[in-house]
């Protein structure tokens, strides 16, 4: 089960904080785009890479790409052609918070992912 136990915001950081990296994939899930919703009955999906994403809040809103990497230390995911100017003038990688996006497209080559995805068809 993938609930903290305890009501206090101190033991929920905790217990996300101290989580091992394999439950933490399944917090690593965001939103289908409604045609998805419509083909695979779920509403939502673990992120991958691959995947193409819509951003639907924060500082890149209505951009979109995909996803290069996902970091589940971190819970961020790192999409191609989003980026941001460090104190240096330096361009690195812009991270976003999964919660944030709506996948539009699936990388399908994974043959557990299809497994997963016609179970509910």
């Amino acid at each position: 089960m993938l609930r903290p136990t305890s009501k206090k915001p101190e033991k929920q950081r905790k217990w996300r904080a101290s989580m091992p990296l394999h439950r933490r994939q399944k917090l690593m899930a965001s939103l289908l785009s409604k045609d998805l919703r419509k083909k695979y009955k779920r509403k939502s999906l673990p992120i991958r890479k691959g995947d193409t994403i819509k951003i639907m809040r924060g500082e890149f809103t209505g951009s979109g790409g995909e996803v290069t990497r996902v970091s589940p230390q971190t819970y961020k995911i790192y999409i191609s052609g989003i980026t941001t100017k460090k104190a240096d003038g330096t361009d690195v990688e812009g991270a976003i918070d999964p919660s944030n996006v709506t996948i539009t497209e699936l990388f399908m080559d994974d043959k557990e992912r299809r497994n997963v995805l016609e179970r509910n068809i």
